[in-house]
């Protein structure tokens, strides 16, 4: 059983940065590919970036691509999320997610394991 726990969400104005981290625990298998999603309220889960075990592939969801940048640290089992120039449509809970397969995570919005969620909120 692979464990998610996000850090680093909170409150932010329109222009500015934040950076989300999440630490992953259990069997390597089920982090082979690990990312982000995110749900506002009243809205559907989104697609936010994910990136294979080696780097060798990275997906954005065309709504952040170009502002946010996703990237791991294997050593610690850990993926991060830079978000910049954050905009008050960017507010939601952005959860982490692993799963063996990054294609499954980026294309068919599903993954084994899910984080708790976290805030991240963009004032205007």
């Amino acid at each position: 059983q692979v464990t998610l726990v996000e850090s680093g969400g909170g409150v932010v104005q329109a222009g500015g940065s934040l950076r989300l981290s999440c630490e992953a625990s259990g069997p390597t298998l089920g982090t082979r590919a690990m990312g982000w999603y995110r749900q506002a309220p009243g809205k559907e889960r989104e697609f936010v970036a994910a990136e294979t075990w080696s780097g060798g592939a990275i997906y954005y969801g065309d709504s952040v691509r170009g502002r946010f940048t996703i990237s791991r640290d294997n050593g610690k089992s850990a993926v991060y999320l830079q978000m910049n120039s954050l905009k008050p449509e960017d507010t939601a809970v952005y959860y982490c997610v692993a799963d063996p397969s990054v294609s499954r995570m980026a294309h068919d919005g599903s993954a084994d394991y899910w984080g708790q969620g976290i805030q991240v909120t963009v004032s205007s």
